[in-house]
């Protein structure tokens, strides 16, 4: 026959464990609530069409910008766009980001249900400017480029949501901002519609973390009031503390993630 306090000891032991189940089930249904509102929630929009931080200029650079041997209308994009306070032209034309016209993305590779795959993320809303000096291409400078995250997608919305989100929590970190620190290999005279080749080395910041990057670029001056050119870089996510989240649909997803920037630029105003 059971004695009456183990009896009692034994509801009381089934009691705690009672709690101690529901209290894991409550914790997990919570975590389940917060994991699917982080992947689910809308994510802000952008909070207004974005706009080129004007670009630094080196008054060293523009100062001994001293006119190339080629000064004849082959040369850099010259003329009209030239600072009011510059009336001997040695001073830089300001060029800006034509929104319209240019496009920054991403590409990342992943193994979908099996099957290769790449995930290309996209927007138009990217912001910058350049100095260009048209007697003196090698001194032209780049200014920060701006890139409204919020703004980026995919073909997929889920996905969309799960990278604003998750990973590149947009919210709170609305841009991805690259500040160039040095530019690499110009040319010291450039011809109207032959492409250049040169690097840009910056600092990218996603989110909150800042890495040194490089890009390289190919641009071409297809008019004196018209650049257009191809900016890429590869970095690895996991270098911005990047976590791509689980999916059971996707087996693998690479460590690179491409940058590129097609873009267009004109004189500023």
């Amino acid at each position: 026959m059971t004695s009456l306090p183990s009896t009692l000891t034994t509801e009381r032991s089934l009691s705690v464990f009672r709690r101690i189940a529901i209290l894991i089930a409550v914790a997990i249904l919570a975590a389940g609530a917060y994991l699917a509102y982080s992947f689910f929630r809308t994510p802000e929009e952008a909070s207004a069409p974005i706009e080129a931080l004007p670009v630094a200029v080196d008054q060293s650079a523009a100062e001994s910008s001293a006119p190339a041997v080629n000064s004849t209308p082959t040369a850099m994009p010259a003329g009209e766009a030239r600072q009011e306070n510059d009336p001997a032209g040695a001073g830089p034309i300001i060029f800006e980001i034509v929104q319209e016209e240019s496009e920054a993305r991403f590409l990342i590779d992943e193994v979908l249900r099996g099957s290769d795959n790449t995930v290309v993320g996209s927007t138009d809303q990217v912001a910058g400017q350049i100095a260009v000096y048209p007697e003196a291409p090698s001194r032209s400078q780049v200014g920060v480029i701006q890139v409204n995250a919020r703004t980026l997608a995919t073909d997929n919305n889920f996905r969309n949501r799960a990278l604003k989100n998750r990973i590149l929590r947009t919210n709170e970190f609305e841009f991805i901002t690259f500040t160039p620190t040095e530019i690499r290999n110009l040319p010291d005279v450039v011809a109207i519609g032959e492409p250049i080749s040169f690097e840009i080395v910056g600092d990218l910041t996603v989110t909150d973390v800042t890495r040194p990057v490089v890009f390289e670029v190919t641009l071409t001056p297809v008019s004196r009031t018209r650049l257009e050119g191809m900016a890429r870089a590869t970095v690895k996510h996991a270098d911005f503390n990047l976590a791509i989240p689980d999916s059971p649909q996707v087996d693998t997803v690479a460590d690179d993630v491409i940058l590129e920037l097609s873009f267009v630029a004109v004189p500023a105003g």
